[in-house]
């Protein structure tokens, strides 16, 4: 018997291309904002017949609306359309040992709400029903019934083992280290939740949106109340086995006390470039101020003495840097943070003038473009990008 050549047809295929086309549109839609049957015809390549089926489909899962009509081309009016805003709603928290701040969203990327509640006083067996309390403040600022959310996305100043699931880094969050911390958050809010170390949502933010767009590998240094890095390689985050890739406040770099494991939070970068560091360092320049933010502005305005202590502080900043593009030999460094954005132009160029000085390595250094909280945009991005996966696949 001769074995034939002819291909059995994949099964599934027409339906497979279809989830494919129906998700190429809406990428567009969100990109785009609204379109026409044409426009999306001629954006992907798809028929007029085929362009028509398509958001017929889309309109009767709840996914895309009519909006309106085009007007003063040749022609009649041609029918828009955009994403349906209420096909699913995010929320996004950049909790610090302060506050807890929540932002909503709808699946356009429209945030609805902020909400900022004050975490001082707060206990810490109070922790999870406190959290909810602030996401469900949120909602309903934003208008919304108490089960909208599809995803919530927090960020936090410690790293979640990706194998206990306990969150490591972060003694400062007292309450924050229950065994079965992300399930209670879930079934308080009421939708799935996720938590993520606060610095690699401030890359994801600045990949998405900020100063990092276009690049596939690059480095986030943060730099405020503690310090720490994301790394991005190939487009995507480095965790690290344990989840504490980028914990560099802890690493010991020269002109640090060497870290003494026995004393938490002793040595390391942290010692360097943290906020105590940054106003001792100020004082040491005859510059005082309550924060280092406001020590750092303070030498902004302060010729002779400021520029003196911008130029250590920078120094100080490179000799971490030296140490991770080393290792990591990114084609971009963001500065991030408190300190480096009330610096701005004047802090980035001596960093950048610096590590060109101290190391072989000379990636692009600048400073973040995003306004409002990195961390907040950033859980916004990353609660998105899971909503909009799961609903624009399963209409």
């Amino acid at each position: 018997m001769t074995r034939s050549h002819t291909k059995t047809p994949l099964a599934g295929t027409p339906s497979l291309l279809r989830a494919i086309n129906d998700r190429a549109a809406l990428e567009l839609l969100l990109a785009n904002g609204p379109l026409s049957r044409t426009q999306i015809g001629t954006l992907t390549g798809l028929s007029k017949p085929t362009a028509s089926q398509l958001l017929a489909r889309l309109e009767a899962a709840g996914l895309v609306l009519p909006v309106g009509t085009t007007a003063g081309g040749p022609g009649p009016n041609a029918q828009l359309y955009q994403v349906n805003p209420a096909a699913g709603y995010v929320a996004g928290l950049d909790v610090t040992n302060s506050q807890v701040r929540v932002a909503v969203a709808d699946i356009s990327g429209t945030t609805l709400s902020e909400h900022v509640v004050p975490t001082k006083g707060w206990q810490a067996a109070a922790t999870v029903p406190r959290v909810a309390d602030a996401v469900a403040g949120a909602v309903r600022a934003a208008g919304l019934a108490e089960d909208a959310l599809h995803t919530v996305v927090i960020g936090v100043g410690g790293a979640p083992d990706p194998v206990t699931g306990k969150l490591r880094y972060a003694s400062h969050l007292p309450g924050w280290h229950a065994p079965r911390l992300v399930e209670g958050l879930a079934e308080a809010i009421g939708a799935p939740v996720t938590i993520e170390n606060d610095v690699n949502l401030a890359a994801v933010a600045e990949q998405s949106s900020g100063a990092a767009g276009g690049f596939e590998d690059f480095v986030l240094l943060w730099a405020g109340e503690g310090t720490g890095a994301a790394i991005v390689i190939a487009g995507r985050l480095h965790r690290g086995f344990t989840g504490g890739a980028g914990e560099v406040g802890y690493m010991p770099v020269p002109g640090s006390p060497v870290r003494d494991v026995r004393r938490r939070n002793s040595g390391g970068f942290q010692e360097l470039v943290g906020a105590p560091a940054v106003r001792a360092l100020a004082k040491e320049h005859g510059i005082a101020a309550p924060t280092a933010e406001e020590a750092v502005a303070r030498a902004l305005a302060t010729p002779g003495a400021g520029d003196a202590f911008l130029t250590e502080l920078a120094a100080r900043l490179a000799v971490g840097l030296a140490v991770i593009v080393a290792v990591v030999d990114p084609r971009l460094v963001v500065l991030s943070g408190g300190v480096p954005t009330t610096g701005g132009e004047r802090l980035r160029a001596l960093v950048e003038e610096e590590l060109a000085r101290i190391s072989p390595a000379r990636p692009e250094v600048r400073g973040s473009t995003l306004t409002g909280s990195p961390v907040l945009i950033g859980a916004l991005a990353r609660a998105l990008a899971a909503a909009r996966e799961a609903v624009f696949s399963t209409h």
